[in-house]
């Protein structure tokens, strides 16, 4: 199978140039510039005319809940990489609580085989760490599973990890990168009671970023980089949400050479506490949406590298779970469909540009967890492509949502841009609105 992509604006590496390129089955066979004249010989069973739109890496998410197993009837395998590939997500890396947790190595494999059957995008899996699970750990393969999860703070299930005799185990034993997620526990239960006596007849949602506070975050971050700082460890800190937060990383080394590293998700840049007031549950998530002043130092230290990388913590419930009050209103967002449309909206701003884009939600990703020839426009990489129209308006609505949870929290909002494209291995699993599920995603593998 052969194909070819003329006409584009290829975005890569920090360049935007007009060109093309020859997918050869799930290869990138070669990349050109200008016109195709060398090829005008060549057989090509597809042939797509970007007219000038902009192809770019497909974008790497590695941070998403797909609910699977256990809990499907907020989501799926299937239904999420439907809409992460209709983003212009290629890959996922999907965390451990589900039901049962994936805190075992049989539990993890057995999503391994659900995706090879379901999933359209390509995909990996974490191992939740526990406190009684550290020789799972350490039988962890580098080459094949993405990373081990520790849960520093709230948890379901048993994976909050609070023993701090199994924190430094894991953190000076485990074979393979660490993603955390900071917040004390102790903070937040302090913070709960409080709120839970002031307000007696039901706590407001914007009294969430209180609760998970500023504190919660910085205590429990500080004390990672501790850990990871003392065994070398090579960690990975998921959704920063704070100001404060962004201080304790550094940009004094290229992203390949740092042994600690952050991610912000797009709600943190895109939402602030002001926004509890018209969507209220809806904007509920773990760690909380904080203030402007923190939504502000966020996109900063994205933009000086302190921040490396974006990805989503794509999290569905359904409208009736989600749509309840304070403390019965489960925490999470649904945001893979959007993640790469609300960037798009920053670059429209003047905020951003798209070559910093495609680095932070393509590049950098593959480059901070090893991702064997994925990320980049590359010959002889793997063809996970995506094209976008940077001026064809949209707005979100419910019959185009295609998470199975059917809400989101852009609902109404108009994105100037649209994915009109997405190439996985090299198959042409989304045109413009329509979605091949015939097509599979393949497993990822890091160089390590």
């Amino acid at each position: 199978m052969r194909t070819l992509i003329k006409n584009a604006n290829i975005i890569n590496e920090g360049k935007i140039f007009s060109g093309g390129l020859i997918i050869e089955n799930d290869t990138i066979f070669d990349i050109f510039e200008g016109g195709i004249n060398e090829y005008n010989s060549m057989h090509f069973d597809n042939i797509i005319n970007a007219e000038n739109n902009y192809l770019i890496p497909g974008v790497i998410d590695v941070h998403v809940h797909f609910r699977e197993p256990g809990l499907t009837h907020k989501a799926d395998i299937e239904t999420e990489s439907i809409a992460a590939v209709a983003g212009g997500v290629t890959s996922f890396m999907d965390m451990p609580n589900t039901f049962p947790p994936t805190t075992t190595l049989e539990l993890l494999e057995q999503k391994f085989e659900t995706a090879e059957r379901k999933s359209v995008a390509n995909y990996s899996f974490y191992l939740g760490a526990t406190n009684d699970n550290i020789d799972q750990i350490l039988k962890l393969s580098p080459e094949k599973i993405c990373g081990v999860k520790v849960f520093m703070g709230s948890s379901t299930g048993n994976m909050l990890v609070d023993d701090n005799s199994i924190l430094n185990r894991i953190f000076s034993e485990s074979p393979i990168l660490i993603s955390t997620h900071c917040e004390d526990e102790n903070i937040i239960r302090e913070n709960l009671e409080y709120y839970k006596s002031k307000y007696p007849n039901g706590i407001p949602f914007d009294k969430h970023p209180d609760i998970r506070s500023v504190e919660a975050c910085l205590k429990s971050t500080s004390k990672a980089i501790d850990l990871a700082l003392k065994y070398n460890t090579r960690l990975h800190v998921a959704h920063l949400s704070t100001l404060e937060e962004t201080k304790l990383f550094d940009n004094n080394k290229i992203l390949k050479d740092k042994r600690i590293t952050a991610e912000v998700c797009v709600q943190y840049l895109w939402f602030d506490n002001r926004d509890y007031y018209h969507l209220g549950p809806f904007l509920k998530s773990n760690p909380a949406i904080k203030s402007m002043r923190n939504k502000n130092a966020l996109l900063k230290a994205l933009l000086e590298n302190r921040i490396d990388l974006i990805a989503t913590d794509h999290a569905p419930h359904t409208i009736e779970e989600k749509n309840n009050t304070y403390l019965k209103s489960p925490s999470g967002i649904p945001m893979i469909q959007h993640s790469l449309l609300a960037m798009l909206e920053f670059y429209h701003r003047r905020q951003i540009s798209l070559p910093v884009i495609v680095d932070k939600m393509c590049h950098s990703p593959a480059i901070c967890f090893s991702i064997k020839k994925r990320g980049f426009i590359k010959k002889g990489y793997k063809a996970d492509l995506s094209i976008i129209d940077l001026n064809n308006s949209w707005t979100v609505e419910p019959d185009n949502i295609l998470s199975k949870c059917k809400w989101s929290p852009f609902s109404g909002f108009t994105f100037q841009s649209k994915v009109i494209h997405t190439f996985v291995n090299g198959n042409h699993v989304y045109n413009n609105g329509v979605v091949d599920i015939t097509k599979k995603g393949e497993r990822l593998y890091f160089l390590r």
